[in-house]
């Protein structure tokens, strides 16, 4: 695959005709199965999804030619992608975050700070993660600007995010003598 973009990973089975529950990483979960044929990271193996429901988080489905427990228990952790060119161009203001990685990552005024590693959610928001695990809130606040046909997105970080460990101000207080 040439720009694969990854939609979800199958994370484990479910009964005994084959199964499978898919942490989906699509604004729609079950949309997942929607794109048609996924694949592996290399292009060299194709799943054809049937969604038959959700469960606590994941997506339920059946993959063509897997009958059983034994047979989806061996695509456990597979990770399901898709071409870029495949999905829909994004609206205004929303970005793939496959688009966001690899972005050169810049001050506003202008400082080269790393590149852009990944996006993240944990449950408070998205997070995007610079070069050396600084992680950003993927806020218009906090990233005022994404030009991605510029290569760069635009950090406005809070004071002393990207200053090296150990460089604080000098907050040692004098002796007094009297």
């Amino acid at each position: 695959m040439e720009n694969p973009v990854r939609l979800g990973v199958i994370v484990g089975v479910r009964g005994i005709k084959g199964e499978v529950r898919i942490k989906s990483f699509t604004d729609d979960p079950v949309a997942v199965g929607a794109y048609g044929p996924l694949y592996d990271k290399t292009g060299a193996r194709r799943f054809d999804l049937k969604v038959t429901g959700t469960q606590k988080g994941v997506v339920l489905a059946r993959v063509d030619g897997i009958n059983d427990r034994t047979a989806a228990e061996a695509l456990k952790k597979t990770e399901l992608f898709i071409e870029r060119d495949q999905l829909p161009a994004p609206e205004e203001d929303e970005f793939y975050h496959s688009d966001l990685e690899g972005l050169q990552a810049v001050t506003v005024s202008g400082e080269r700070i790393g590149k852009v590693v990944g996006v993240f959610d944990f449950g408070a928001g998205p997070v995007v993660e610079i070069t050396g695990n600084v992680m950003v809130p993927f806020t218009r606040a906090a990233v005022p600007e994404v030009d991605i046909e510029g290569g760069k997105v635009v950090i406005d970080p809070p004071e002393g995010l990207f200053d090296p460990p150990g460089k604080e101000e000098d907050e040692s207080v004098e002796d007094e003598t009297t």
